[in-house]
């Protein structure tokens, strides 16, 4: 949900409102304005030079924990960004100070106003709140600045002062940067491309599914278009028509917009730049924390992210066996040399010469040696953080040929139109399709969840479930998760998901990305048979992302997958299954 601030303190902005939502009238007259607007100047025009969303020496912690040290970004009006790093690596939190949410422990941070946060779900009451007043909400600020702005056209016609005159630039300039008079075909075209357009508007937000009711969520921010975006996670109820409708979207915004997200095909269509929060190499000497800006898309990111980690590695190695040799020539000062070394010629010169010049070859060397010791021990660089590798899925052989889920015309009224299929032991199958053509329900029915509406479902093994958005108790930890109690001495094996310090850390100081590897860990520490995974890709860091793949089509089970993740289904190499369009 779109939070916001505005310049007028009275004015409603596009976040929540603390009021319930009206009803939308049937008609409402639009104000114009006449004085100074071309209407055949292009919708968002550029913006003002310099309108720039700048965070200076951000840090912050939670308790003893620190999230952010030191974190330094600009992102320019017009050039979409991407936020990346691990999952725990603080793009959530950094994302809520940006938003102004939270307050950081210290940092300074600036945003052209107003500023839009995407948030999961909208604060309304969903019994009482129809989607036509969630658009109209949306289009709230768009019609204040359309009156105000006439107001102060017409103002400016009788008192044509600088103050006047600079009231209604300053107007002007929001009102062509909101794109305010092109508000309601906007709206048309937002729900058109987040395939919102045929869902009835007056449709109450309970009657409608959870990813409609994201998509409507992201729906509302688009439509207010305030000046700054925020988003974390924005494709999560996206299929792929709709991902690559918000990639356009946000690369024609004027001001500056922030992206998270795990979905690297469109980070690839959708941002020029990205903003790494984990760890790059530094000196012991520097300030810690801070984060790393890459120009490009996200394939040249993650290529020169891979060649950086690979020289930080190098260098440190090399450096660690300087060390190692610099500190033995210190030590053995005393051996070094050729102190014992016999005078070449009696005849030419005395014994004590010889000695006297090996001395001071000897003293000049072990001095250079601790010189560069010295420097080295200040300057070399930081260790390479141990990064959390996916150790694959447990093997487990299995006889091929079998089948092992067997559904016949399973249908759900409204959700899943009917179908049938067969699964093979060890095969490994995608369903994919877009948003509403029932590739979660199908999943549900499968693992006996969801009851179907027509047709039956046969289960010939164990099988293993990954929800979408399983519900989770916040105040269990880890460990328990996993099964285990507090006092267990041995810790289970984590398979390269959890960091073994986070292992007695209640779920809710985790975050979503952390939560969901728990939840794979929990899955796979003796996984039966068949998987069937929803969107197991979603939250998770986009080197585990890629590493899960992989480990999915080498394990010798059966794995069932649905998912709209461009980047997979780019590289799957198993048998797939389109679900095609909707029924309605």
């Amino acid at each position: 949900m779109p939070h916001s601030s505005a310049e007028q303190p009275s004015a409603p902005s596009p976040g929540a409102p603390s009021a319930p939502l009206q009803p939308a009238p049937a008609s409402r007259p639009r104000p114009t304005s006449t004085a100074r607007w071309n209407p055949d100047a292009p919708a968002g025009s550029a913006p003002p030079k310099g309108m720039h969303l700048r965070v200076d020496g951000v840090s912050h912690s939670y308790g003893t924990l620190r999230v952010l040290t030191n974190i330094n970004l600009v992102v320019p009006a017009g050039r979409p960004t991407g936020l990346l790093g691990e999952n725990g690596s603080g793009k959530s939190t950094l994302l809520r100070i940006i938003a102004g949410i939270e307050k950081p422990t210290q940092g300074v941070v600036k945003t052209p106003k107003p500023l839009g946060f995407l948030r999961q779900d909208l604060p309304h009451d969903p019994r009482t709140t129809t989607i036509a007043m969630v658009v109209e909400e949306a289009l709230a600020e768009s019609r204040r600045l359309e009156r105000l702005l006439a107001e102060a056209g017409e103002a400016l016609e009788t008192d044509p002062s600088p103050a006047a005159s600079a009231r209604y630039d300053q107007l002007l300039a929001r009102a062509r940067i909101a794109d305010a008079w092109n508000a309601d075909s906007r709206a048309d075209e937002i729900l058109h491309g987040l395939g919102l357009a045929d869902v009835p508007r007056e449709r109450l937000l309970a009657e409608i599914s959870g990813g409609q009711r994201g998509r409507l969520a992201l729906a509302h921010l688009l439509i207010a278009r305030p000046t700054t975006l925020l988003l974390d996670e924005p494709t999560n109820h996206l299929d792929e028509t709709g991902a690559q409708f918000l990639a356009r979207i946000l690369g024609e915004h004027p001001g500056p917009v922030l992206v998270a997200s795990h979905d690297r095909a469109f980070l690839d269509d959708a941002t020029r730049a990205q903003l790494d929060l984990d760890p790059s190499a530094s000196r012991i000497d520097a300030n810690e924390g801070g984060l790393t800006a890459f120009t490009g898309t996200f394939t040249d990111y993650f290529m020169a992210r891979l060649d950086a980690r690979e020289r930080w590695e190098k260098k440190y190695r090399l450096e660690q066996e300087e060390l190692v040799r610099l500190r033995q020539l210190v030590e053995d000062a005393h051996e070094v040399g050729y102190a014992e070394r016999p005078p070449r010629t009696e005849a030419r010169a005395s014994k004590k010469f010889y000695a006297d010049r090996n001395a001071s070859v000897v003293s000049r060397r072990v001095r250079n040696a601790a010189q560069r010791l010295e420097i080295l021990e200040r300057t070399q660089v930081r260790q390479p953080p141990a990064e959390l590798h996916f150790t694959g899925i447990p093997g487990r052989s299995v006889e091929t040929g079998q089948p092992v889920i067997t559904a016949r015309e399973v249908a759900v009224t409204g959700r899943l139109a009917p179908i049938s299929l067969e699964v093979q032991a060890g095969e490994k199958l995608l369903i994919t399709g877009p948003n509403g053509s029932g590739k979660s329900t199908l999943l549900s029915v499968l693992a006996g969840v969801l009851a179907p509406t027509g047709g039956s479902v046969e289960v010939a093994a164990e099988l293993g479930v990954l929800a979408q958005d399983e519900l989770l108790d916040p105040d269990i930890s880890v460990r328990t998760l996993l099964g285990r109690r507090a006092d267990d001495a041995e810790a289970p094996d984590l398979m390269g998901l959890v960091h073994e310090k986070d292992l007695d850390r209640p779920l809710h100081e985790l975050s979503r990305g952390q939560q969901r590897r728990a939840e794979l860990a929990r899955l796979l520490q003796s996984p039966p048979s068949v998987l069937l995974l929803d969107e197991p890709t979603n939250h998770l860091s986009l080197d585990l992302a890629t590493r899960l793949e992989r480990a999915v089509l080498d394990w010798g089970g059966t794995v069932v997958i649905a998912s709209h993740d461009r980047w997979l289904r780019a590289r799957w190499e198993g048998r797939r299954i389109d679900l095609g369009a909707a029924e309605g």
